[in-house]
């Protein structure tokens, strides 16, 4: 590479003269500007053929003249060191067991020379060509480097500001340069302001010498449009975001899924069972791990066969003291206690009347009551704590637990009859991490979400971040999920997450993800086309039009925002209308997770 400096072996001369007794001999085989060593009591001396030649007397030894002292290294040698020597040496012969060439200050400066040149060449012809604002200060601060495109975006000529502080041009606090020069901090892909009128998209690198910053060096992108394209587009989906509130407010939804993210193989299977208990009245048993959202799927049921204004009652039934349990599911009379209200209680069995009743966490139900709720749900009838009228019981129910059900009835904490009544239809809800193709359009859906509800447009999820999230074994499922990205929204700088902002660090490897099925990949034509019929029918119904459809959230490009645009096109700052569609969830994400997990 002519530009970079050669090697010493690369640089040595070897037409000289070298004797350690016999000079006239050393003389009639040399030229006259050919280098003369010898050796003479240990020391090492060189002069030239000419030299000698000149001298009174040629046959002189050293140290007289024309004789001078200088030094000899090995052929392996630091060129740094060489060239210390040839300041005080104008030759040093090079030995490797013996003298195989010297190097002169001539050669070693042509040599530099040249290769300035070259690197003089390929640095101008590098800044002329890129169209990107480049710009490089000094360890004092002063511009050294000023490129057309600092031009275009500054509006601050070359030879203006070349030579002079960058600081009598912008701002102290928002020179992003200047921090990594007093630093060292590099920074990528930045969102950036160096002036109040001005965003830009920087990267900085501090220039080391030895082991010393003596510069900095910024790469930077105008963004301004585009950061002010986003903030304009925040502000109407919020207005939008509100309206479609409030017209659903007037004409609620009647999709059961719609609070249900997620198109994997697993949740669709799911979807399918809880369709088929239309105009049923069989108890459903939940089943999942923490956070997989088991009280959606239980609203889901519920949608599916109850009326709109039929109630949905939930209660945890590891929250309420042993104590308290049976005034609070079948109500009190008055005066049936100490301190009970006067004009006495509804039971939750009461209030779900007409509707399902959603008993979460079912496993941490007292044995005790257990007992009363097998006889409610065998026999419709139950009686309120201190009353002696029996009230009719008109309830489905709905039981959710994390526990393994099986095992507690044969440790004896749970009865088998009532375990046997539960068990009707059983539904198991899968972790996220069984699921990782889910986890993509769940993140956008939170990301959105708290986007919307803080008010801070996010213009980039980064490519590492997404492999993070894919990473993660989500331990805390789908809850784990919605409150990292809430937290990546709170913490994001100048609307781009970073990476240290993830609450849980991975090691560097790499987890299998689950296979998709090949049965679930032959019927994506039908998916479609049943997904537009479903979403044409739902705005017929509310009596919406195409343009307003309401949108998922989706990720755009690095310079624009996580909202939904207002005309639904695939502009800057607004949807890519694949996102949407499950023959992307279905088909292309699965293949991308694949892709992934190969590399």
């Amino acid at each position: 590479m002519k530009h970079k400096l050669p090697p010493l072996e690369d640089l040595i001369v070897r037409t000289f003269v070298y004797t350690e007794n016999g000079i006239d001999a050393a003389l009639n085989q040399a030229r006259a500007d050919t280098p003369v060593f010898t050796r003479f009591h240990g020391e090492l001396f060189v002069t030239t053929a000419a030299s000698l030649s000149a001298a009174p007397n040629p046959g002189v030894e050293p140290p007289s003249f024309p004789w001078t002292r200088t030094v000899a290294v090995a052929p392996g040698s630091p060129l740094g060191l060489v060239i210390l020597l040839l300041l005080k040496h104008a030759y040093v012969l090079i030995e490797d067991s013996r003298p195989i060439g010297y190097v002169c200050r001539p050669t070693l400066l042509q040599t530099v020379y040249r290769t300035y040149e070259y690197l003089d060449a390929y640095f101008e012809t590098m800044l002329q060509t890129m169209d990107t604002s480049i710009s490089i200060i000094d360890e004092q601060g002063n511009v050294m480097v000023w490129t057309e495109g600092a031009e275009q975006i500054f509006s601050i000529k070359a030879e203006e500001i070349l030579g002079r502080p960058i600081t009598d041009f912008f701002p102290l606090d928002m020179l992003q340069t200047l921090k990594t020069l007093k630093t060292g901090e590099s920074v990528y892909r930045r969102q950036h302001q160096p002036r109040e009128d001005l965003f830009v998209l920087i990267n900085t690198n501090p220039i080391r010498l030895q082991n010393r910053i003596i510069g900095s060096v910024a790469a930077e992108t105008d963004i301004t449009s585009q950061v002010r394209l986003n903030e304009e587009l925040f502000n109407a989906t919020r207005k939008v975001h509100d309206l479609q509130q409030k017209m659903a407010k007037l004409s609620p939804s009647r999709d059961p899924f719609r609070d249900i993210k997620g198109t994997s193989a697993e949740i669709k299977r799911i979807k399918a069972k809880i369709r088929k208990l239309h105009s049923t009245e069989a108890t459903v048993l939940i089943l999942g791990e923490s956070g997989v959202g088991k009280e959606l799927f239980a609203k889901a049921i519920h949608d599916v066969r109850e009326g709109p204004d039929a109630p949905f009652v939930a209660i945890n039934c590891g929250a309420i003291a042993p104590t308290l349990f049976e005034s609070e599911l079948f109500g009190y009379e008055r005066g049936a206690f100490s301190g009970a209200d006067q004009k006495g209680k509804k039971g939750l069995v009461e209030l779900a009347r007409g509707g399902t009743l959603f008993l979460d966490e079912v496993g941490e139900l007292p044995l005790e009551m257990q007992v009363k709720l097998l006889r409610v749900l065998q026999d419709r009838k139950y009686y309120a704590v201190g009353g002696t009228r029996q009230i009719e019981a008109d309830f489905r129910i709905v039981a959710a637990t994390n526990k393994d059900l099986e095992s507690l009835v044969r440790e004896g904490r749970f009865r088998e009859d009532l375990f046997y009544r539960l068990n009707v239809v059983s539904l198991k809800i899968p972790p996220l991490r069984e699921r990782m193709a889910d986890t993509i359009e769940l993140a956008h859906t939170f990301l959105y979400e708290f986007s919307l509800r803080y008010n801070r447009p996010i213009q980039t999820l980064s490519q590492s971040v997404m492999q993070k999230l894919l990473q993660h074994d989500w331990p805390g499922n789908v809850r784990e999920l919605r409150n990292t990205m809430e937290r990546l929204v709170v913490f994001a700088t100048d609307g781009i997450i970073q990476e240290e902002d993830l609450p849980f660090s991975l090691p560097h490897k790499h987890r299998p993800f689950p296979s998709q099925n090949r049965e679930d990949l032959l019927s994506l034509q039908q998916e479609l086309e049943e997904h537009e019929k479903r979403v044409i029918l739902q705005a017929i119904g509310s009596g919406q039009t195409a343009r307003n459809i309401p949108r998922h959230p989706v990720q755009q490009t690095e310079q624009t925002a996580y909202f939904p645009s207002i005309n639904g096109s695939p502009s800057k700052g607004g949807i890519d209308l694949r996102w949407q569609c499950p023959r992307f969830w279905t088909h292309f994400v699965p293949l991308c997770l694949k892709f992934w997990t190969i590399q």
